[in-house]
């Protein structure tokens, strides 16, 4: 049986929906080879570049809809939207110290998916984070023991904990470190060091527009390397003096 041209072109255009439709994959234009400029993300006229499965690749700029977007729809962006902003600064240690990659998503894929199945909720159209359920850092190292959290005047928390560095899995040389957020301004206090576990106590001081808020606590051990850390603990809330 003779295959005109227009009959593969047809087949070709159904396998290909075919497969849109089993692996959800995007419609790539082509892939980005290591070069003198190699991949890009973003827009840039009507292509869009990303990685997509580990490769570098370009695509055509999607064309709105030109219709309005659903309640349904309007609420994902807004979940999205304020998973990435509190994740912002987190980002830097989170492609560090939050568990591993795992194929070609990265330690920062894994933290925001997290985010936004875990941590986002939603109640009566508003969205806010459960902020006892968020992560900061995620890792095989031995956390910490009788680990408290006190404030004390000029805006300081002041932590103390018990040197455990003869369990396994821990170093005394392993780095103590502290995530503080404060819900109001959106904003992280972060401090990585130079306390060790052996030390057995550390303090941060906090802006002093923090002064009479409530922030929300979170502590961490890293090793020396800075390449691994345990799993992050809540401590609560504390008001800031």
């Amino acid at each position: 049986m003779q295959v005109t041209v227009n009959q593969l072109l047809a087949f070709k255009k159904r396998l290909r929906y075919i497969c849109y439709l089993i692996f959800k994959t995007p419609k790539i234009m082509g892939t980005i080879k290591k070069g003198i400029l190699g991949g890009f993300s973003g827009t840039v006229g009507t292509v869009v570049g990303a990685n997509w499965r580990g490769m570098d690749v370009i695509r055509s700029r999607p064309k709105s809809s030109g219709s309005n977007p659903t309640p349904l729809q309007l609420l994902q962006r807004e979940k999205f939207a304020l998973a990435i902003k509190f994740q912002n600064s987190l980002r830097s240690m989170q492609s560090r110290l939050y568990g591993e990659n795992a194929g070609v998503k990265s330690r920062v894929n894994l933290a925001a998916a997290y985010l936004l199945r875990e941590v986002v909720a939603e109640e009566n159209g508003q969205v806010s984070l459960m902020m006892e359920k968020v992560i900061v850092t995620k890792g095989t190292l031995t956390g910490f023991q009788n680990l408290t959290v006190t404030a004390a005047p000029g805006q300081t928390l002041n932590f103390t904990w018990d040197d455990n560095s003869n369990q396994m899995l821990a170093q005394p040389t392993d780095i103590f470190c502290t995530a503080v957020y404060e819900e109001e301004s959106g904003e992280f206090a972060i401090k990585e060091g130079p306390e060790e576990r052996s030390t057995g106590a550390s303090s941060i001081v906090l802006a002093e527009t923090w002064s009479g808020k409530n922030v929300h606590v979170y502590a961490f051990f890293q090793n020396a390397q800075q390449d691994s850390a345990c799993n992050s603990v809540y401590l609560g809330t504390v008001v800031v003096q």
